[in-house]
């Protein structure tokens, strides 16, 4: 069975949907039969790559909120994100333009490196601050990730890449997503949002199941 997962690496709750769909997959008897596929989704195409706005006052002029609130929300996903065993640092995070960092992706793709490339990128926004903009750390961090430099400053040279991010974009909106992380499971079962462990459990069993009734879980 193939699960394709669609997810961008400024988004926190992809960052946390990952790693509860990886908890679930180390738990289901058929993991060795499970292909995961990892697909780009940009959140915010339009958004500029050299911002100095903070993660607060991004979400602030985003939903029309106060920064107060805004700073209380990162705090409860932090929360949340460290109750999965991840480390989120969000008053380092700087939001920023993702379509270079999905191009190298594509690129990791290529190479059968993406999981460990993406997890770079995640851990470098979320924990360090990174700023996924900036083609110098891009570099830095696909080269922690395992691609070659050579082949990382091709890409990030040009546009190599952008059209399979474009078709994998393309491919999510077809499928009615509308946001991520989104989740496609056999080429037929849609989970949207960062769904508890049990729940992507479930929906594993249930695909992977030989009965031609089953049930969906997000409709029990």
């Amino acid at each position: 069975m193939k699960v394709e997962i669609w997810a961008d690496v400024v988004c926190p709750w992809c960052y946390i949907g990952r790693r509860r769909f990886e908890k679930a997959l180390g738990r289901f008897d058929g993991r060795a039969s499970i292909e995961v596929v990892y697909r780009s989704f940009e959140l915010d195409p339009g958004a500029p790559t050299d911002s100095n706005m903070t993660l607060d006052e991004h979400l602030a002029a985003k939903y029309g909120i106060s920064v107060e609130e805004a700073h209380s929300a990162n705090e409860r996903v932090a929360r949340v994100a460290a109750e999965e065993g991840l480390e989120f640092h969000l008053d380092r995070a700087k939001p920023t333009n993702t379509l270079a960092a999905h191009r190298l992706l594509q690129l990791a793709t290529v190479r059968h490196i993406r999981p460990t490339v993406e997890d770079r990128f995640l851990q470098g926004y979320f924990s360090e601050g990174a700023r996924l903009g900036d083609l110098e750390t891009l570099l830095r961090l696909s080269l922690d990730g395992g691609l070659r430099e050579d082949d990382v400053r091709r890409v990030l040279a040009g546009q190599a890449f952008t059209l399979q991010v474009r078709n994998d974009e393309k491919e999510a909106a077809g499928l009615g997503a509308e946001g991520v992380p989104f989740f496609l499971f056999d080429g037929s079962r849609t989970v949207s949002g960062a769904q508890p462990t049990d729940f992507f459990l479930r929906v594993l069993e249930m695909v992977s199941a030989p009965s031609p009734h089953r049930s969906n879980p997000a409709e029990e």
